[in-house]
Parts: structure tokens; sequence; C-alpha cells
């Protein structure tokens, strides 16, 4: 399937930082940093002039203003991101037959077949000047016979540029890159690389598979293939899942607020660690109520994409108090996330310290290891059958109906 597979991979140059001077030309040309203003806030996107400084996403800001003391600091609006991510989505929607979005500013594109009739080259060329043209962002990618060859390819050609890699080509390509250039190799498998003397891709190439299985695991038999040049995996159609939700129906309808609030806190909660564990984001919530004569009212929000707690639970809140009517028992509750895209932390930098940051990659480290309902929120403690189901695992979502709590 490899060898007759055409591929791009594109992937939007310092999207951050591109929305920002599109809003404020005067920030072209210098050093920007986009991310929480404080200096325990995160380094979401940083231009291209701030990382010879040696500035990259994910430092704490503190320290990359000491690298970098002219660096302009903007705050960022993950609103206006998605909204530039959208009219990006727009163009390529019209252009190909087959996308997938892998994140807010990154696609990959099957033109299989098309060189047929236009020249898969020129294709992706033509798309990548349309989209530059009608939403001024820069644009950079690959093109090759698979996603992880055109996925480095893209690396390669940045800034604002694009690379083809013929095929039959894909491994003398690799080979003098360093082995970090491989999707999946972080840093801890990176430096068990360097532990074992290993910095480029041809040495990874020219170890018996075997070898990498014993080393790495699992994951070996993977990277020493993406290391050849080998990647079966499909561009999926861009009909991920749109929404999640959760309901509790009571087996006595209630007008205890003190239960109401917590089973909402608790199950809003839930769903938002299922978002960051599914490494998604959502950029509307909803809540819906229905009273003992069966009456329903329910009503959602737009908010910039997000899988924080403290982003969306007051939302969630909110809406509660506006439908609650005090004056009629309550029967169930619902919460539900739609516009859902990949993303997981990286729009929630924008106003997060690093402290929030690590508060949420632990607790939800907790809750994989020993269960969704090891770290909660005193608020919510009674409400004790919250779902465990992972709505992202492709499993059918259980029945909640009748619970007591």
């Amino acid at each position: 399937m490899n060898d007759n597979r055409n591929i791009v991979h594109m992937d939007l140059d310092t999207f951050f930082v591109s929305c920002e001077r599109l809003l404020d030309s005067q920030l072209i040309g210098k050093p920007v940093l986009i991310g929480g203003t404080s200096d325990r806030g995160v380094v979401a996107s940083c231009s291209y002039e701030a990382r010879k400084f040696g500035i990259h996403s994910a430092m704490p800001m503190k320290m990359a203003r000491q690298l970098c003391p002219e660096a302009i600091v903007v705050r960022g609006d993950a609103g206006t991101y998605s909204k530039f991510s959208e009219a990006v989505t727009d163009v390529i929607k019209e252009s190909v037959p087959l996308y997938e979005k892998s994140s807010v500013d990154e696609f990959y594109i099957d033109l299989t077949g098309m060189d047929k009739f236009f020249g898969c080259q020129k294709l992706a060329s033509e798309l990548r000047q349309r989209i530059m043209k009608e939403t001024g962002l820069p644009i950079s990618f690959g093109l090759s016979v698979n996603k992880t060859v055109s996925k480095i390819a893209t690396g390669e050609a940045k800034p604002n540029n694009q690379l083809f890699i013929n095929k039959g080509t894909e491994k003398p390509f690799l080979s003098p890159l360093p082995v970090n250039k491989i999707p999946m190799v972080g840093e801890a498998t990176y430096r068990t690389f360097c532990d074992l003397g290993i910095k480029q891709i041809k040495t990874v190439q020219e170890m018996p598979m075997e070898m990498m299985s014993k080393v790495f695991g699992k994951n070996g038999q993977t990277i020493w293939q993406k290391a050849n040049g080998i990647d079966p995996t499909p561009v999926v159609q861009y009909t991920e899942r749109k929404s999640i939700s959760t309901e509790r129906s009571f087996d006595r309808d209630t007008t205890d607020v003190k239960k109401l609030e917590g089973i909402i806190l608790a199950m809003a909660e839930n769903l938002v660690f299922q978002l960051r564990r599914g490494n998604k984001l959502t950029a509307c919530v909803s809540f819906k109520i229905r009273y003992s004569d069966f009456q329903t009212y329910s009503m959602q929000r737009r908010i910039p994409y997000s899988s924080a707690d403290h982003k969306i639970i007051p939302v969630i809140m909110e809406l509660y108090k506006k439908l609650y009517q005090r004056r009629l028992l309550v029967r169930m509750v619902g919460v539900k996330f739609s516009h859902l895209v990949e993303g997981g932390y990286q729009i929630d930098l924008f106003d997060d310290n690093e402290k929030v940051v690590n508060l949420y990659h632990a607790m939800d480290k907790m809750r994989e290891r020993y269960g969704d309902r090891a770290v909660m929120r005193a608020a919510g403690m009674e409400a004790k059958s919250i779902s465990r189901w992972n709505p992202f695992s492709g499993e059918p979502p259980p029945l909640l109906p009748n619970r007591r709590r």
C-alpha cells in the first residue's frame, strides 16, 4: 500500500504567532512569545526569532524572558486561533477528497490517484498557495508515500516551504537525521538512544528489529519501521467524534440543591477528564435538566477550545443555575461537550501557569493508574456512581438510568 500512495502533511508555521502577526503587523520580524504573561506562565508558542535564543514551547515564561529579555509577550486568545484554524480547514475541505485534521494546526491529506489527473506535487503546491492567499497564514508541507515520512519532511521544509520525497528515497532522506525526528520518540526514548550512543536514524535503520523490540518493548518495532520509512497508517477521514455527554436520572425526583450541584460538578469534572484522556478540546458546553413533569430544558454556550476544569466547570454550573427552577422536582440532569477537536493541553497554556498545567497532568496520571475517581473535588465526593467509561475507546457508552447518587 505504501508504494502507491501520495500523502501530504501540512503544518501551519508557528501558528499562534502567525495569527497574532496578522492582527498586529508590528510583531513581524520580532521575537514573540505566546502564553501566560506572569513569571509562572508557560510558553504556548514562540516565533523563530525567539527560538534562536533556545526558547521552546512548554518552557516556563520566566526562563524564556531571561533568555530573551527583548521578546514581546502576548497572552493569546484561543477563540481567535480556533477561527483561523477553521478557516484553513474549510479551504482544505473544498480542495481535496480525503483529509485528516490531527490538531488545530496540522493536517494529513491523501492524494493517492490524483496524480493521474492533476499531479500531486502541483496540487499540493496550489493548495498551499491558496491557504496562504485566503488566510494570510504561512504553511509548510511534506509529500511522500506515507504519513511518517511526510511529517518529518514538513519539519525539514520549515519555515514556510515545501519538500517532496520521491518514491524509493525515503531511507536515504531519513538516514542523516537525528533520531528524535522520528514521531513518537519523546525525551525519555531519546535519552535511551543517546545512552546507547545512537544519534542518527541511519543507525536505527541498520539495527535488527529484534534488538529494537528488546530495548524499547512493544514500541521498538514501530520505531524501527518509521526509521526505515515504513508506515501503512491510513489517512482517516475527518469525521471524528463530534460530542461526548453523560446524564443522570434519579430513582426519586429531588430538590436537594446540595445533591444536585454535587452530582453536576462530579459529572462535569469526569467528562472534562475524558476530554484530556482522549486528547480532545471542546468549544461548546451544554447542560440539560428534566423535571418531574417530564418538561426538559437545555442551554449551551460557545467557549474557546479548552479541556481545563477551571474553564469549563464554572460555565456548566452557571448554565445549571439559569435553568434550575426550585419549585419543581428534578428527574434528570445531563452535561454535554461538542465541537470536539484534537488538541490536549496546547491551547490551555495561554491562560494557565505552569503550576496549573502540572496539576492537571498529576491528577490525570493518578486517575489513569488508580481509577477515574481517585482524585475529585470535595463537592462531588457523594456522587459515587460516576461512569468510568472512556468515550474515545470505541466501546459503547454504559446506560446510567436510576442512579441514586
